[in-house]
């Protein structure tokens, strides 16, 4: 590695945080709700229950404030001192302004600007590539990349095929130049529209504004081929997390965490499998929060935070529809003060 001292800046992740709302939609709510059973949902997607944000008028803005709010405590940062904020999310909370916009004023990022990236479940790795090039250009000083979704508002609680997967929640890391050399190194991203076929939402933009036949034809909730899409995830996710070793002259073994994204346990275990990365090194939290789309990778990072290392080489890797996917290597920046 080149030294840190003679080294270009490169961007790292200086902190993390997240939130989750309190209700638990359990597989036992779910059996109440549509035909499945807890044994089917455990089997096919090893979730055993989501979070569900409650409450009139609330939407992924409150709890991507809660994850920010949370993120400048932990790293002891002034708002004033965040100079852009990124969020991830296909929940935003109006078609405009950007959901980011709403952060900033929540938080009291008063001289942050922002905005956000819509690439579903791959949306936190493209926005966190994107700040991370404000960082190394020396455009920006501290950039928090905030991953988000309220997928509760788009799932059809009466299709079992979809409302058994995805859970509300929203984390953020914040992202500063390195001070010791270790950051984000590498990231691999694609897009294939061809893949918007097999998931997508229909209603709601441009193509199809909102109309009573639209609401009718329930096309304001997510569609899934959930056999293509479990294909193609498989495929891509350990495809680009091989082409990222590859890249960077690294085997499975050199790495100590694959933070992948958490749609479905199989498809964790496959990409982990063909990585050739021994399962007690893979980040594994759908069990409890279920499919947060944009939010899962960096609330594994904030339930991992406490065992990692500075140092650690970790790959993230995500795929989300449209088709969207990617992977990055990143060494961590910091060992976790110890409360």
């Amino acid at each position: 590695m080149t030294n840190a001292s003679t080294a270009s800046p490169i961007a790292a992740i200086t902190g993390v945080a997240g939130y989750l709302p309190e209700f638990r939609l359990t597989n036992a709510l779910l059996e109440e709700m549509v035909d499945t059973n807890d044994e089917w949902i455990r089997t096919r997607t090893g979730i055993e229950e989501r979070r569900i944000l409650k409450g009139e008028g609330l939407g992924t803005s409150d709890m991507a404030k809660e994850a920010v709010n949370e993120l400048l405590r932990k790293t002891n940062t002034a708002p004033e001192e965040v100079d852009l904020l990124i969020c991830a999310t296909v929940t935003p909370d109006m078609q405009f302004p950007s959901t980011a916009n709403l952060i900033t004023d929540k938080t009291g990022l008063s001289k942050a600007w922002g905005f956000d990236i819509s690439a579903a479940c791959s949306g936190f790795l493209f926005a966190l590539d994107t700040g991370a090039q404000f960082i190394n250009a020396g455009r920006c000083k501290k950039v928090i990349v905030v991953g988000a979704d309220k997928m509760s508002s788009i799932v059809d609680y009466e299709d079992r095929a979809t409302c058994i997967i995805f859970g509300d929640g929203a984390g953020a890391v914040m992202l500063e130049a390195s001070t010791n050399g270790h950051g984000i190194h590498d990231s691999e991203l694609h897009t294939d529209g061809a893949g918007s076929t097999y998931l997508h939402m229909k209603g709601g933009g441009s193509q199809r504004p909102a109309s009573h036949k639209t609401i009718d034809a329930k096309d304001h909730y997510i569609y899934q081929d959930g056999k293509t899409v479990f294909k193609f995830a498989v495929s891509n996710m350990a495809g680009v997390v091989g082409s990222l070793l590859n890249t960077n002259q690294l085997a499975g073994e050199d790495i100590d965490w694959l933070v992948p994204h958490q749609a479905n346990k199989r498809i964790i275990d496959a990409t982990a499998r063909t990585a050739k990365i021994p399962s007690e090194k893979v980040m594994v939290n759908i069990q409890k929060y279920g499919n947060t789309t944009a939010g899962t990778i960096p609330l594994c990072l904030r339930d991992w935070e406490s065992k990692l290392k500075t140092g650690d080489k970790i790959i993230l890797t995500a795929f989300g529809g449209g088709f969207t996917w990617g992977a990055t290597y990143l060494t961590w920046a910091y060992d976790t003060p110890q409360s």
